[in-house]
């Protein structure tokens, strides 16, 4: 389809580091969208390798997944930057790495400046090891 041009890019979707290789055998890939955010994030090393390849790396379900215990060392962080939680999440997901991508939902414009202001959240790396270690012994699913 790509050859016919029907298909100008191709990204993959749930793909692991070693079916992107074995894509990337057959086609160029230009996205990887898989689930991460900040209490499940394993797929480090395939973000790495992804942005050393200039491959952009999208998230899904960048706002969910946390347990009570997570959500409150998260709120603690967002109190003391004066910020929401969810911005906090966001602004640690962008701080992640070059090739982040984030497509976050929203229901309202007053949600969406906040979503947009988490662009200009300053994270410390203090900040940052704190929330890293949210989400470091939980599994991907």
């Amino acid at each position: 389809m790509q050859r016919k041009g029907l298909v100008r890019h191709i990204g993959l979707s749930n793909a692991t580091a070693a079916q992107v290789k074995a894509a990337q055998r057959i086609v160029k890939i230009v996205c990887v969208q898989n689930m991460y955010n900040l209490p499940h994030h394993a797929n480090d090393a395939l973000i790495d390798s992804l942005a050393q390849e200039g491959i952009a790396y999208v998230l899904f379900f960048p706002l969910g997944g946390f347990s009570p215990l997570q959500s409150d060392a998260l709120n603690g962080v967002a109190e003391r930057l004066d910020a929401t939680p969810m911005q906090v999440a966001l602004a640690w997901l962008l701080h992640r790495a070059p090739n982040v991508l984030l497509i976050p939902g929203t229901s309202s414009v007053a949600h969406l400046k906040q979503n947009i202001d988490s662009v200009n959240l300053p994270l410390s790396p203090d900040v940052i090891a704190e929330l890293d270690r949210i989400g470091a012994s939980t599994p991907a699913p």
